[in-house]
């Protein structure tokens, strides 16, 4: 299953690790400095004193994915609405 998270910060973050360990087939979408970071390092979770690290496809254009089974827009509110267009087919 192709799972995009929409927003990798503190929750979607977490999610995104969380399922990639899990076996899941996982990309993000994020921007400026974190998107980079992603990139370069993969996606870092501090979880109970351990470092869980994961690569996955990261872009900040939810077109370069293709299309996904689930997305999850891990977003604040007034984010959504802004970004609510980008997720149509």
């Amino acid at each position: 299953m192709k799972i995009c998270i929409f927003g990798a910060g503190a929750i979607g973050g977490y999610l995104g690790v969380m399922l990639k360990r899990g076996g899941a087939d996982v990309s993000l979408i994020a921007r400026g400095d974190h998107l980079e970071a992603i990139r370069n390092n993969g996606l870092v979770l501090l979880m109970d004193g351990e470092r869980l690290c994961e690569r996955m496809p990261a872009t900040s254009d939810p077109a370069e994915l293709g299309p996904q089974d689930c997305v999850i827009v891990a977003l604040k509110a007034h984010q959504a609405w802004e970004t609510a267009e980008a997720l149509a087919p």
